[in-house]
C-alpha cells in the first residue's frame, strides 16, 4: 500500500464521514508525522456546543497530547476542508510544517493566500486540491440535505 497524499486524505475523508453521520458539517482531518497518523479528527462543534471544534483545532490538540510537544514543524495535516481563519491561526502557532487540503471554502474558507498576506508559518507549505471532488462532493450533500 503507497501512503500518499490520497491515501491519508481518504482518511481525513473517514473522518468527515463520521462528522456528516452526527449531523456535523462533514470535515474531517488527519495530523500525520513519519507517515504515521498520529491523530484524528472530525467537526464536533454541535455535539460539544463549540464553535471552536473545529477538526483541525481537535486534531491539533491531539497531536500536541500524543508528542508532548506544542509544536509540529514536521508534521502535515490532511483536512478535506481550506482551514477558516480560526484554524489557520491554530495551524500558524503549532508551526505546522505542511498542509494538504481537500476542497475550497469560498464562503468560510481562507481565500486570497499570497506571500503578502500568509496566514501560516513561513515554513509551512500548503498542497491544494486532493481528492477535491471527493470533498466537495460530501459538503454539497450535506448542506442539499439541509435545504
Amino acid at each position: 500500500m503507497i501512503l500518499d497524499d490520497e491515501y491519508f486524505m481518504r482518511q481525513a475523508l473517514q473522518q468527515a464521514e463520521y462528522a456528516f453521520e452526527d449531523d456535523e458539517v462533514p470535515v474531517g482531518a488527519v495530523v500525520v508525522l513519519n507517515n504515521k497518523i498520529i491523530a484524528r479528527a472530525y467537526n464536533q462543534v454541535e455535539r460539544l456546543n463549540d464553535p471552536t471544534a473545529h477538526a483541525e483545532m481537535i486534531a491539533l490538540t491531539s497531536a500536541f497530547n500524543y508528542l508532548g510537544a506544542k509544536y509540529l514543524p514536521e508534521a502535515t495535516l490532511y483536512v478535506t476542508v481550506e482551514p477558516c481563519l480560526m484554524c489557520c491561526g491554530a495551524l500558524y502557532w503549532s508551526k505546522l510544517g505542511r498542509i494538504v487540503y481537500g476542497c475550497s471554502d469560498e464562503k468560510n474558507g481562507y481565500k486570497h493566500i499570497t506571500q503578502e498576506n500568509w496566514p501560516f508559518h513561513p515554513k509551512t507549505t500548503i498542497t491544494k486540491g486532493v481528492l477535491e471532488e471527493e470533498c466537495a462532493a460530501l459538503m454539497k450533500s450535506f448542506f442539499r440535505s439541509k435545504r
